[in-house]
């Protein structure tokens, strides 16, 4: 199979109604609620889509920037949006799992002027419904800021764009750099050589993986890297278009493998929220950990942040050796509801810069711009290292529950996974197999 993606860039080509997203989300806790809850935060801007004569008048920002770091890079980003613009911004910040399961609602509500959103499949599946507004106007001023990667990763199917990313960050293998030092442990490259890294940090009292799923969506880079390992790029893209059945050998092949290494998984992974599994990490109390830098290097004290390193995760099928992985790239639409189009185009001009992605990731120290000149000098070494590592990738994807149809991601494949992390027996992935593929075939044909 040829392997054809472009770094950054998913190729997308199915079509989805309404109905599908709102079988997955849709009628789940404070759905109703969301849509005024964010919209309180009070975008009284000039009526008709227009902002006033004096200036891009009051913006407001629906995010799900919760977590404490990346709200106060967020609110950095704000202040200096807020400066250059003369935009009066207001922001209100809900949980992020909360305004992700939410977000039908709120789109078909009374949205915000300008919303936190996904790249990938998330963005355009919005657009293809029509609840996002085009700014292709936005992209004729901002477009040299940017490569052809990028411009392709933020527009929609019909072409047009309706994204303005402000970063990315890699999915890899986190340690501690003294832990290895002190053990005498080398960073494995190939599969065999991980297993054995496992294996003896067992036999050193570690937890070889600090690992957690109770959010649900954490386990997905998991099933992400070992099926980009063992299949590819394009194959892992068709699956989770449903253009390749989840009957098919290749899942599970790819169970198959993740079997192998759960025995060095931490266990009870299903009761733990992602943020205490790296709290075990940086605890020492485990070797490695398999996420995203957006949460391990965030959620690490400053103090031990400079202990930090990562490896790409390791080589399966030497046919694909580390060519791919999922780095997911975060920003920003305007939705189709929005009441000052002008003052909020006029914001995201600005956040398509390089100096305002600098500014941003002055404060967030884990993430990385995606603007020409984004990097500035306040790149630490995990960032610099983060460039790098998905520069050398032929191709990424943007994670699981942004590839692929939502409602899918979370009311069939999530709950799968976590039934996987229970029981990883040949029998039960049998019949996890084709309760997803039956559930994928009423999903994807409605």
């Amino acid at each position: 199979m040829s392997e054809k993606g472009i770094p950054g860039l998913p190729s997308f080509g199915l079509v989805l109604d309404r109905r599908t997203l709102l079988k997955g989300i849709a009628g789940s806790a404070g759905l109703a609620a969301l849509s005024p809850l964010i919209a309180a935060c009070g975008s009284s801007s000039t009526p008709s889509g227009g902002s006033s004569s004096a200036g891009p008048g009051a913006v407001s920002f629906g995010s799900n920037y919760s977590d404490p770091s990346t709200k106060g890079a967020f609110a950095t980003l704000v202040q200096a949006a807020q400066t250059a613009t003369g935009a009066q911004i207001s922001v209100n910040t809900v949980d992020h799992n909360t305004f992700q399961n939410n977000i039908t609602s709120y789109l078909q509500g009374t949205p915000n002027d300008l919303f936190t959103w996904f790249a990938g499949f998330r963005m355009q599946f919005f657009a293809q419904q029509g609840l996002l507004t085009p700014i292709d106007d936005v992209w004729d001023k901002i477009g040299g800021n940017f490569n052809q990667a990028t411009k392709t990763l933020s527009k929609g199917l019909d072409g047009k764009y309706y994204f303005v990313p402000l970063y990315n960050y890699p999915w890899v293998v986190w340690y501690n750099k003294s832990t290895f030092q002190a053990n005498g442990y080398t960073v494995p490259t190939t599969w065999d050589q991980f297993m054995a890294l496992n294996v003896q940090m067992t036999k050193d009292n570690l937890v070889p993986l600090a690992f957690a799923d109770k959010d649900l969506w954490p386990a997905l880079g998991m099933f992400d890297i070992i099926d980009l390992r063992v299949n590819g790029y394009d194959y892992h893209m068709k699956l989770m278009r449903h253009q390749v059945a989840w009957t098919d050998k290749g899942v599970t092949d790819v169970f198959s493998q993740w079997a192998q290494l759960m025995p060095h998984l931490q266990s009870a992974a299903n009761g733990r929220i992602w943020q205490d599994a790296a709290t075990t990490l940086e605890n020492k109390k485990a070797g490695m950990m398999f996420q995203g830098s957006n949460q391990v290097a965030a959620n690490y004290s400053p103090q031990n942040l400079p202990d930090l390193d990562f490896f790409p995760f390791p080589s399966i099928n030497p046919a694909y050796g580390q060519d791919y992985m999922d780095a997911p790239a975060d920003g920003f639409c305007l939705p189709k509801g929005a009441s000052n189009v002008a003052g909020a185009k006029a914001v995201l001009e600005y956040i398509g810069t390089g100096a305002a992605e600098a500014g941003f990731l002055q404060t967030d120290h884990w993430d990385v711009g995606l603007a020409n000149g984004a990097a500035a000098p306040s790149y630490n070494a995990i960032q610099t290292k983060s460039v790098a590592a998905i520069a050398a990738c032929k191709a990424v994807s943007q994670f699981g529950d942004r590839d692929s149809d939502p409602g899918f991601a979370s009311n069939v494949l999530e709950p799968a996974i976590q039934k996987f992390i229970d029981d990883p027996s040949t029998s039960n992935v049998a019949s996890l197999q084709s309760s997803i593929e039956a559930q994928a075939k009423t999903i994807f044909t409605s």
